[in-house]
C-alpha cells in the first residue's frame, strides 16, 4: 500500500495515499480495532449537516473566507449525499465523547474540500484545515450530542411510517376477522369468548399507542445545544452562532429544531436520547408480545391452536419435509431482543455523564442508530411478509370454542357462581355440553339457555339474557 504523511499535534502519521481521512483518524483506526463495526450513516449524515451549516454561518459572520467556506459546504453536502461512505472508518467503541468520529468527519470534509479547490491530498499547502476551518466554532462536546439528536430525527418519520403501516395492516385484519368467534384465553387457559377481530384490533391499538410515545419522545430531540463548544459557555463561537445555526439547520432540513434553552444542560445530559430509546424499547416489548401471540395462534397446525395461518415464506426444516415455521414472527422476536439490549447500553451510557460532559456518547449513538435501523427494517418486513397475508382458520377457532366449558361464565347472573361452577365441573368430568347439564339439573329452560349461551353476544359485553340496554 502507498502512503502519504499527515501531521497532527502528536507528530507525523502514515495515511493510505488515497484516503480522504487524516492523521487523527488513522490513529483511531490503529488504536481501536475493537468490533469491526463502522458508524451508521445517520451519524455521518448528521455530523456533515452540522459542518455544512457551520461553514455557511461562519461565512455570513465574516469569520471564514468565502472560497474555503464554499468548498466545505460542497464537500459536506457530498458526504450528506452518501458520496464518501467508505471514508468513515472509526470503530464505534473508541475514545470517549466521540472525538475520533468527529475528527474523521472533519478530516474527510477538509481533504475533499482541498481537492475541490485543486489541491492534491499530499500537498503541504492545502488551504482547508480540519480543525481551523471545518471545525470552526465547534467542539466534539457540542457537535456529537447535537448529531445524535439530528441523526435520530433524520429517520424518525421513516420509523413512524413503518409503525403506521403495521397498525393499518393489523386494523385491516381486525375488520376482516371480526365475525370469527373463538375462545379467549387467560393464563393460557380457556376464557370467555372473544372475536379474532377484537384480538387484532387490540394489537393495532397498542401499536398506535407506541407510535405516539415515540413521536412524543422524538419531539424532545428537537432541542439543540449546538454552540456550547467545550463546556457550554460558547467559547470561540460568535455570540450569534447558536441562534444562526438553529436557523440554518431548519433551512437545510425539515427537522424543525429549536434551541435547548440551556447549552450547559445540552452537553451534560443525554436524558432526551435515553427517553427516545425507552420509547423504542417499549415498542419492542409490544412487538415481542404480538409476535409471541402469532406463534401461539398459528401453532400446530395439527397439534396446536391453529386459529390463524401465517404466510409460508420459506421451508422450515432441513430434515422434516413440508414443515413451515413462523419465521417472520421469530425474526421480529430476535430484532426486539437486540433493541432491548441496546436500550440497556443506552441507559448505562446516559447515566455515565460527569460534570460538563458525557464521554460515553459514541456507544450511545451507535446503539440508538442501530435500534432505529433494526426497527424500521423489521417492522417493514413483518408487515409485508406476514401480517398482510394472515388468514383466519375459522373452523378450528370455532371448534375450540364449542368444546369450552368456560361458556358457563355467562350463567353467573342467572344461576349464581356456585351452581355455574358445579355445572362446569360436571360437564368437564362427563365430557358433556354445558347446555345438557343445565337442562338436566333444571336450572334454566331451553329458551333461557338460547338467550344466554350466545357466544357472539358474549363478545359484546353486558348481562347475558338481559335486555339490550344491559349490554350498552
Amino acid at each position: 500500500m502507498e502512503y502519504r504523511i499527515e501531521q497532527d499535534s502528536l507528530g507525523a502519521v502514515n495515511v493510505p495515499a488515497d484516503a480522504l481521512w487524516g492523521a487523527q483518524t488513522q490513529r483511531a483506526i490503529e488504536n481501536f480495532p475493537i468490533s469491526g463495526l463502522k458508524p451508521y450513516r445517520a451519524f455521518v449524515w448528521s455530523m456533515a449537516l452540522i459542518k455544512r451549516a457551520a461553514a455557511e454561518v461562519n461565512r455570513e459572520l465574516a469569520l471564514l473566507d468565502a472560497p474555503i467556506a464554499d468548498a466545505i459546504v460542497t464537500s459536506a453536502q457530498e458526504v450528506m449525499d452518501d458520496r464518501w461512505s467508505a471514508q468513515f472508518v472509526v470503530d464505534p467503541i473508541q475514545a470517549g465523547a466521540g472525538t475520533s468520529h468527529h475528527m474523521n468527519v472533519n478530516e474527510v470534509i477538509a481533504n475533499r474540500a482541498n481537492q475541490l479547490l485543486g489541491y492534491a491530498l499530499d500537498d503541504l499547502k492545502k488551504p482547508v484545515h480540519p480543525n481551523d476551518h471545518v471545525n470552526m466554532a465547534q467542539s466534539t462536546n457540542d457537535t456529537i450530542p447535537t448529531a445524535i439528536r439530528l441523526g435520530c430525527l433524520w429517520r424518525l418519520a421513516e420509523l413512524l411510517r413503518a409503525l403506521d403501516a403495521l397498525a393499518d395492516a393489523l386494523a385491516v385484519k381486525a375488520r376482516e376477522f371480526d365475525d370469527v368467534v373463538k375462545s379467549g384465553r387467560t393464563h393460557l387457559q380457556d376464557a370467555v369468548p372473544v372475536r379474532l377481530g377484537q384480538e387484532f384490533g387490540a394489537y393495532a391499538h397498542a401499536t398506535r399507542n407506541d407510535r405516539e410515545r415515540i413521536a412524543t419522545a422524538g419531539a424532545r430531540l428537537r432541542r439543540l445545544g449546538i454552540g456550547g463548544t467545550a463546556t457550554g459557555t460558547g467559547l470561540n463561537a460568535h455570540p450569534a452562532y447558536h441562534r444562526r445555526m438553529i436557523e440554518r439547520i431548519n433551512t437545510l432540513t425539515d427537522l424543525n429544531v429549536r434551541s435547548s434553552g440551556n447549552l450547559f444542560e445540552s452537553m451534560q445530559s443525554l436524558a432526551d436520547a435515553a427517553d427516545f430509546s425507552a420509547a423504542m424499547h417499549t415498542l419492542a416489548l409490544t412487538l415481542t408480545r404480538i409476535a409471541n401471540d402469532f406463534r401461539l395462534l398459528a401453532s400446530g397446525p395439527t397439534t396446536g391452536l391453529d386459529e390463524i395461518r401465517l404466510p409460508a415464506v420459506q421451508p422450515g426444516s432441513s430434515i422434516m419435509p413440508g414443515k413451515v415455521n413462523p419465521v417472520m414472527a421469530e425474526m421480529l422476536n430476535m430484532a426486539c431482543y437486540q433493541v432491548m439490549g441496546n436500550h440497556q447500553t443506552v441507559m448505562l451510557a446516559a447515566s455515565a455523564g460527569q460534570l460538563e460532559l458525557n464521554v460515553m456518547m459514541p456507544i450511545l449513538a451507535h446503539n440508538l442508530f442501530q435500534t432505529m435501523d433494526i426497527l424500521i427494517n423489521a417492522l417493514n418486513a413483518f408487515t409485508l411478509k406476514c401480517v398482510v397475508d394472515i388468514r383466519a382458520n375459522r373452523e378450528k377457532a370455532e371448534a375450540w370454542l364449542a368444546q369450552s366449558t368456560v361458556l358457563v361464565t355467562a350463567l353467573n347472573p342467572a344461576i349464581g357462581y356456585l351452581k355455574a361452577a358445579e355445572v362446569s365441573k360436571e360437564a368437564l368430568t362427563r365430557n358433556a355440553p354445558i347446555r345438557q347439564v343445565v337442562l338436566e339439573k333444571g336450572y334454566l329452560t331451553a329458551e333461557e339457555l338460547d338467550k344466554i349461551l350466545d357466544a357472539r353476544k358474549m363478545t359484546e359485553g353486558g348481562i347475558m339474557g338481559g335486555t339490550a340496554g344491559d349490554r350498552v
